[in-house]
């Protein structure tokens, strides 16, 4: 008799802890560029890793108590999701058309890579950003390999050839200056909203006649049938027709109601230039006095893209581990971009 084929898929071995030597201030860690070197082996950036938690922790004496850490990541929304994913997409065609054209082929190691801000792009003015490789258990890092973030070509008749470059941030506005590559970068959030419908100014739209279903001659004769001698009808159409009648996100041309006659000027999506820019914060965590001080656990999360952002103001080197989750993709617990 055949032996059953067993459905159980075999994890393949991959490192589930990553360490890195984290300096004071900020910097920011590509989940899927350290992954590559730790396992020698291609991870695609367009992946949502799952992360188990973060371990911070200093040799000898603790830190300064009420010094501590905190993590950030790209917003976790549909909005996030989409825009990479119509960012993506676009880049993938501009490639493939200008691929065709010219009868090449692509670098075998060709990816969609992002920046996650301003900061990590080296854009924002007076703020020093560290990208992170892994290190071992002596400190040494990790020799990089080639990463070269993505560029997109757009249009501009005031240059020679007309076209210009660009790279792409996550969150924040666009151009937001030129980065540490010699370029400025587009916004994908900021991007994505500037690409979309606006919805309605009010929703129902009703016309000013509704709300007269009252006096000799109602507009509204419908509403105006059961008006029995009062205007109580009449005040709660003029209720419901005029509260709540906008979507509860400010969007261009939308009246601020904090601000009654006064309107937006622009649309505002979160991660965008006007709601919410920056990143998605995570968790933090301080030092103490307590036992143990010289260590601190601070939860994990999902991390779109496998970026993530760590500050710390101890005015020293700690050491960091990353707990990652076994999964079946590569060894990780994970999934693409396009499924977020």
């Amino acid at each position: 008799m055949a032996r059953k084929k067993s459905s159980y898929r075999k994890l393949e071995p991959a490192v589930q802890t990553m360490t890195f030597a984290v300096p004071d201030g900020t910097s920011t860690i590509d989940l899927s560029r350290c992954a590559s070197l730790v396992n020698r082996r291609f991870y695609r950036q367009g992946i949502n890793w799952v992360v188990a938690g973060f371990r911070f922790f200093r040799a000898g004496t603790a830190p300064t108590p009420g010094t501590g850490v905190s993590i950030s990541k790209l917003p976790n929304t549909w909005v996030m999701a989409n825009a990479w994913e119509k960012a993506f997409r676009h880049w993938q065609d501009l490639n493939k058309r200008a691929l065709d054209a010219g009868e090449s082929l692509p670098g075998r190691f060709t990816d969609f890579k992002i920046y996650m801000d301003d900061v990590h792009h080296g854009s924002r003015i007076g703020t020093t950003n560290t990208n992170l490789l892994p290190v071992d258990s002596d400190l040494n890092q990790a020799t990089a390999g080639e990463w070269v973030y993505s560029k997109i070509i757009l249009p501009d008749t005031t240059l020679v050839g007309n076209a210009r470059e660009r790279e792409m941030i996550a969150v924040g506005d666009n151009y937001p200056g030129t980065g540490s590559s010699g370029l400025s970068a587009v916004s994908l959030i900021q991007g994505y909203a500037s690409s979309r419908a606006l919805p309605s100014i009010a929703d129902p739209n009703t016309p000013d006649a509704a709300t007269d279903a009252s006096g000799i001659a109602p507009d509204n004769w419908l509403g105006a049938i059961d008006n029995e001698g009062n205007s109580q009808v009449d005040r709660v159409i003029t209720d419901l027709t005029t509260e709540n009648d906008q979507s509860p996100y400010p969007f261009e041309n939308g009246e601020n109601p904090i601000a009654p006659g006064t309107f937006f000027a622009e649309t505002q999506y979160p991660g965008g230039k006007n709601q919410l820019p920056g990143l998605q914060f995570v968790d933090g965590a301080y030092f103490s006095t307590a036992e143990n001080a010289n260590k601190l656990y601070v939860k994990g999360d999902n991390f779109p893209c496998g970026l993530i952002r760590i500050v710390q103001n101890t005015g020293e080197q700690l050491t960091m581990a990353i707990d990652l989750v076994p999964g079946t993709h590569r060894g990780y617990l994970c999934e693409p971009m396009t499924g977020m």
